[in-house]
């Protein structure tokens, strides 16, 4: 493969360790596809793509994918869990207190981990999660007429 080329997702899986199946590949696109997704919301593009999954198999391969670094998890307080294809960067996110739309936001400055903590107590720090809470336009619009 040359540089110019982009990986296959099963090239992706077979890289990370991970044995290729048809739902890991459906999971991971379905993923990327999406826009921070949930559980439900993931299962239900992998039906579309392959057929029956159950949602332990779902669970359990954004498990994997998540150790491999091919998806990563989000989890803002009160919500349940969404996921994300977006890895490799130390990017940020910001969710809608009003109806949890959540998008995202890149580092504030520089590279991993774009902050600094003020007493590291020893750590080695890698990166950074911050999640930056409000009210999207819809709902803004929507409060203030």
């Amino acid at each position: 493969m040359t540089a110019s080329q982009t990986p296959t997702t099963a090239e992706e899986l077979r890289g990370a360790g991970l044995r290729v199946t048809a739902a890991r590949v459906a999971l991971l696109e379905t993923v990327r596809d999406g826009d921070h997704l949930d559980v439900e919301a993931i299962a239900s593009g992998v039906r579309d793509r392959v057929g029956h999954i159950s949602l332990q198999a779902v669970y359990e391969a954004l498990y994997a994918l998540t150790a491999a670094g091919l998806v990563r998890r989000l989890e803002p307080a009160g919500s349940p869990a969404r996921f994300e294809g977006r890895v490799g960067d130390n990017h940020h996110h910001i969710v809608c207190r009003s109806c949890g739309v959540v998008a995202d936001v890149d580092c504030a400055v520089g590279h991993a981990p774009c902050l600094t903590a003020a007493d590291d107590h020893g750590f080695s720090i890698v990166e950074a999660e911050v999640i930056y809470w409000g009210l999207c336009g819809d709902c803004s619009t929507a409060r203030s007429s």
